[in-house]
């Protein structure tokens, strides 16, 4: 079975980032911040990662290096989102090992769009 690890602290974009990929065949494990997303990555690395990056504690640019970091850590795909649509920010995340962002607010048709680009779906 695939996962996903999604990260965000809305648990509103959870709850519809879940609906998507559990549509997609997608098993979900939810984490609130950075910190706890590393958690759950040491209890279990997923397929793929929906990936914040402004969260409180730890935020997405921090787990995601050091998740690269980790033993099988370069395994998931990660997707990063973002209501920020400046170049330098995207390319600061795609430096630090994202594979592909998606714009907030997302849907359906954009998720799998991009889990397609990057090979997961």
């Amino acid at each position: 079975m695939r996962t996903c690890l999604v990260v965000d602290d809305s648990s509103v974009i959870r709850k519809v980032a879940r609906r998507i990929l559990e549509g997609l065949d997608f098993q979900i494990v939810e984490a609130e911040d950075g910190e706890k997303a590393l958690e759950a990555c040491k209890r279990a690395m997923p397929t793929a990662v929906l990936l914040d990056w402004n969260m409180p504690v730890m935020d997405g640019y921090e787990f995601l290096g050091n998740l690269r970091r980790m033993p099988g850590g370069d395994q998931p795909k990660v997707v990063f989102c973002t209501t920020e649509n400046d170049v330098a920010h995207i390319a600061r995340a795609l430096h630090a090992g994202a594979n592909e962002y998606i714009m907030k607010p997302f849907d359906k048709e954009i998720v799998t769009a991009k889990f397609q680009e990057v090979g997961l779906i």
